[in-house]
């Protein structure tokens, strides 16, 4: 099944990387392009042979140094952004066009294989994971990282809400994201052994929904679903609550603390919690009234 047009996406890559001011907006894919490379700093080995899947413009293998990683092989849709792509000093590199969702390497070839928010792109994502592990020698190591599904959650809710009201029902402006927890079942399936799925969670504050689909498209993460309508409406980006209560979506996890009772209000002392079981068994009945019971 085909969730997402390819060539739509390659063309979206295609024209972020040749924006002039494309790196204002690749603050995410630097970030995330860290956190992967720093894992594999986490492994005390040194990698012959490596493949960046998905390159952009190296966000992985510019943090690469020589005693990590020897040769590196960045792959991507796109030949502006291979053109522009940066790498560690010293480790030797090659650039190849190559569509992540149709590469192919020799088998046992690869000793390392990084992806940094590109698989989520991919319509056959198991393939992927057995060319993978086709690739990979029997020691190989691969280390992806791909956008969640709770991704741009507050402005999926947004327009899922403002749709409905203008119009009375919902079109996919956001695309589909792969559950994390279908990610581990598709790595066993391809042979994977050893597997860590880990989840993160990184929240970015915006002024306005329009600013965030100006940096999503900037960094060539616009939707690319077949399904996907061709416009965003205009009543729908100037939609408004119809409550006088000013609303912002965002995403934050809470934690409620009971209030402390005034202090001296006390009426066990904590040198009496070994006679907690006596103290319960004098404690006064209190009988209910049909009052109490409405």
């Amino acid at each position: 099944m085909n969730i997402f047009d390819r060539k739509a996406k390659i063309l979206q890559k295609e024209r972020a990387a040749r924006s002039e001011d494309y790196q204002l907006a690749e603050y995410i894919k630097e970030e995330i392009g860290w956190r992967t490379a720093d894992r594999v700093f986490d492994i005390k080995r040194n990698f012959k042979n490596a493949v960046e899947l998905g390159a952009g413009r190296g966000y992985v293998s510019r943090h690469f140094l020589p005693d990590s990683v020897e040769k590196i092989t960045l792959c991507d849709t796109s030949q502006t952004n291979l053109d522009k792509a940066v790498v560690g000093d010293g480790v030797q590199f090659d650039k190849v066009v190559m569509d992540e969702e149709n590469f192919e390497f020799p088998e046992n070839s690869v000793d390392l294989l990084v992806s940094s928010l590109a698989l989520h792109w991919v319509n056959d994502l198991p393939g992927c994971f057995d060319r993978v592990m086709h690739s990979l020698k029997p020691d190989g190591v691969f280390i992806a990282c791909v956008f969640g599904g709770d991704t741009l959650m507050e402005l999926r809710q947004a327009l899922q809400l403002a749709e409905t009201e203008r119009k009375g029902g919902m079109a996919p402006h956001i695309s589909p994201f792969t559950r994390i927890r279908d990610v581990g079942g598709l790595l066993n399936a391809a042979g994977f052994t050893l597997q860590t799925v880990d989840v993160e969670s990184l929240t970015v504050w915006y002024p306005s929904a329009w600013h965030v689909m100006r940096d999503v498209r900037a960094m060539g993460e616009s939707n690319a679903a077949l399904n996907r309508p061709p416009l965003l409406d205009r009543r729908l980006q100037f939609a408004r609550p119809r409550s006088t209560t000013r609303c912002t979506a965002r995403t934050f996890r809470r934690r409620s603390h009971p209030k402390p009772l005034p202090r001296g209000s006390g009426e066990i002392s904590l040198k009496d919690l070994h006679k907690i079981d006596e103290i319960i068994k004098k404690a006064d009945k209190i009988k209910l009234t049909d009052e109490d019971m409405k």
